[in-house]
C-alpha cells in the first residue's frame, strides 16, 4: 500500500474484501488538510428505502436539458423495433461458439452484475436484462459473452468491438452520447454520499469539507465533482498524475477503476467517503453494515444499455425488448428482476422510468 499503510484502519469485512484491493484507476478527492471520519454517532439520515421511487418523483424536474451537439433529451432514444439491420445481420453471420452477444457488464457489483463465485456465473439485475437481449437477437437467452469492463472502460470497449453492448449501471449522459449510443431508460438513480455509519459526513454538503471522497473514473460522479466543488478540497486524478496531493500518496495507492474498489478504500480507512449511485451504494451497503447512505440524492440519472455509434438497429431492438420487458406491471420481467435482486435493499418501487423517444425518427 506504500505510503498510505500507516494509515490503513480496519472495520466491517476489511479481511473479506481486502483482496479486491489489487484489482484496481481513479479519481480521488483528495483533502487540504487530513482529518479522520470522526467518532460521532450515526447520521441522522433517511433509511435507503424507496430511493428509486423518490428519484421518479422528481426525475421531470431533474432531467438534463437538451444536450447542446445533438439539441435533444439525453434519456430520448430511437423509436423500438423488431427488424434488423447491418449491425445486427453481422452479429448472426457469427458462427459456432463465436454466435453470440457478447456484453460488457461488471462483474463485482453485488445485485447488478457480479460473478458469482459459488456458481461461476454472472448474476444481478443487469445480467437478467442482458439474457432478455441474447434472446431477442439470437433466439437463446444464454447466447452470451460476458466481458468484465471497468467503469472507464465502457466507452472504448464498444469504440473499438471489444462488446457489442454494455449493460452496467451506465447513466445516460449528454457526454456520453458523443461517445456511444443508448437506449431508453430502464432504471433511475441518483448521485449520494456513502460513507462510515460513525462519520460526521450528513450527506453532499459542508461537512465534506477537508474529507477524502473516492468515485471511480469515468463515472457520472466524477462529472459532478469537476462542476460542483463547493467544499474545500483539492482533486488528484491519478489517471493524469495532477492536481494537489498534500500526504504524498502513491499513484497505486489510490488507484480504483471500480467502485467496489472505493468501499475496499472506505473499508481500509483511505478515503472517508465515495460518492456513487445511490443504486450501486445501497448493494454496498447491504454487503458492509458498518457503512450507509448520507443524506439525499443530489442528482437524476437514468441507466441505460449503450452500443456503439451508428448502431442504430441493435438500439432500436434493444428499445422493442425493453418494451416488452416494462409491459405487465407487476408480472412484467423487469419488476420480477427488480423483486429478485434490489427490492430487499431498495425496497418497494413505482416501476420503470418511461421510455423517452426521439421525435419523427
Amino acid at each position: 500500500m506504500g505510503h498510505a499503510s500507516g494509515r490503513l484502519r480496519g472495520w466491517g469485512g476489511v479481511t473479506a474484501m481486502g483482496a479486491a484491493c489489487a484489482v484496481t484507476a481513479a479519481l480521488t478527492l483528495v483533502p487540504l488538510s487530513h482529518h479522520g471520519t470522526g467518532s460521532a454517532g450515526p447520521s441522522a439520515a433517511p433509511p435507503v428505502h424507496r430511493v428509486e421511487a423518490a428519484a421518479r418523483e422528481t426525475a421531470d424536474a431533474g432531467a438534463e436539458a437538451d444536450c447542446p451537439s445533438t439539441g435533444r433529451p439525453a434519456e430520448a432514444s430511437l423509436p423500438p423495433s423488431s427488424g434488423s439491420g447491418p449491425t445486427i445481420d453481422k452479429m448472426l453471420r457469427r458462427e459456432g461458439d463465436a454466435r453470440k452477444l457478447i456484453v460488457g457488464v461488471d462483474q463485482n457489483s453485488y445485485r447488478w452484475g457480479y460473478l458469482n463465485p459459488a456458481t461461476d456465473a454472472f448474476e444481478g439485475f443487469d445480467i437478467d436484462l442482458a439474457h432478455a437481449i441474447a434472446k431477442s437477437v439470437f433466439g437463446d437467452a444464454n447466447a452470451i459473452t460476458f466481458r468484465p469492463v471497468s467503469t472507464k472502460e465502457r466507452t472504448t470497449e464498444l469504440a473499438n468491438g471489444s462488446v457489442d453492448i454494455v449493460v452496467r449501471t451506465m447513466t445516460i449522459s449528454c457526454d456520453r452520447l458523443k461517445e456511444a449510443e443508448f437506449s431508453t431508460a430502464y432504471f433511475t438513480a441518483g448521485q449520494q454520499v456513502l460513507a462510515p455509519r460513525s462519520s460526521t459526513i450528513t450527506g453532499y454538503n459542508r461537512t465534506l469539507a477537508h474529507k477524502r471522497v473516492c468515485t471511480a473514473t469515468g463515472s457520472t460522479g466524477v462529472q459532478e465533482l469537476e462542476k460542483d466543488n463547493p467544499y474545500g478540497a483539492y482533486f488528484w486524478d491519478a489517471s493524469r498524475n495532477v492536481g494537489h496531493n498534500p500526504d504524498h500518496v502513491d499513484v497505486d495507492d489510490l488507484s480504483v477503476p471500480n467502485q467496489l474498489d472505493c468501499l475496499v478504500r472506505l473499508q481500509l480507512g483511505l478515503v472517508d467517503a465515495v460518492i456513487t449511485d445511490n443504486a450501486l451504494a445501497a448493494a454496498q451497503a447491504a454487503q458492509d453494515p458498518a457503512v450507509e447512505l448520507k443524506g439525499e440524492p443530489f442528482t437524476t440519472e437514468y441507466y441505460g444499455v449503450a452500443a456503439r455509434r451508428g448502431a442504430d438497429d441493435l438500439v432500436a431492438r434493444i428499445n422493442y425488448v425493453l418494451e416488452q420487458y416494462r409491459s405487465g406491471g407487476a408480472d412484467s420481467a423487469w419488476q420480477k428482476s427488480y423483486d429478485k435482486w434490489l427490492k430487499a435493499e431498495l425496497g418497494p418501487t413505482t416501476g420503470p422510468p418511461a421510455p423517452r423517444y426521439l421525435p419523427g425518427a
